[in-house]
């Protein structure tokens, strides 16, 4: 198994993974949820910088990190970080993206207050991501079902699986959100149960898992 990292974030409890690419310290972030300088903290810790964020779906504790991490290594110079999200997710990014969030969260039972405490200006998608596409390592599989644009990003060779929030130990995504949709998530679920069941699923929260164990 490649050696990555796990930081668990925001009041939601989020899975963010550091994903090393090469050896001159460039890596992937999966999903930075929140709390951008503790992030950022591990990051330097780890000698790595962000050269892709990649987002498994739109939702705000998935990407609401996004901005601090984006203007940090930007403003350090240490090369483009290409923000990358399913095309039919790219509204939760964009100047015009907090609406969606306040929906989003309004249908959850929450306040925009708590999304315009934690307000930045998000940077919009540098790559929208599509079924098939490739992100370093990864394969993109869309996996609709939790959001129209849920996907998961599968390093084939490490048998390694971030599925973001539709798949968790013992359980899987909400549908009953803006955009959510139970028939699509049974088809989802459906296709990564057909998957090899040695494959280690790494979800949005909670601890990992495999195809195995979760099929139903």
């Amino acid at each position: 198994m490649k050696d990555f990292h796990n930081i668990v974030v925001g009041d939601i409890s989020t899975n963010c993974w550091i994903y090393p690419l090469d050896k001159a310290g460039a890596c992937a972030v999966i999903d930075p949820g929140g709390e951008p300088e503790r992030i950022i903290a591990l990051l330097d810790q780890l000698r790595l910088f962000p050269a892709l964020v990649l987002l498994t779906h739109g939702h705000f504790d998935h990407l609401s990190a996004v901005p601090g991490l984006a203007a940090e290594y930007r403003a350090r110079g240490t090369g483009a970080v290409e923000i990358a999200i399913h095309s039919a997710d790219a509204g939760f990014l964009g100047s015009d993206s907090r609406d969606a969030h306040c929906h989003t969260f309004a249908a959850a039972g929450g306040s925009s207050a708590y999304i315009d405490a934690l307000w930045s200006e998000m940077p919009p998608a540098d790559r929208l991501l599509a079924e098939g596409d490739s992100a370093g390592p990864f394969s993109v599989l869309h996996l609709p079902g939790h959001t129209p644009g849920s996907v998961a990003f599968w390093d084939r060779e490490a048998g390694a699986l971030f599925v973001g929030d539709t798949l968790f130990r013992g359980g899987y995504g909400r549908t009953d959100l803006p955009g959510g949709d139970h028939s699509l998530l049974a088809a989802s679920l459906a296709r990564l149960s057909a998957m090899d069941g040695g494959i280690k699923v790494f979800p949005g929260h909670g601890g990992a898992t495999t195809i195995a164990d979760e099929r139903m």
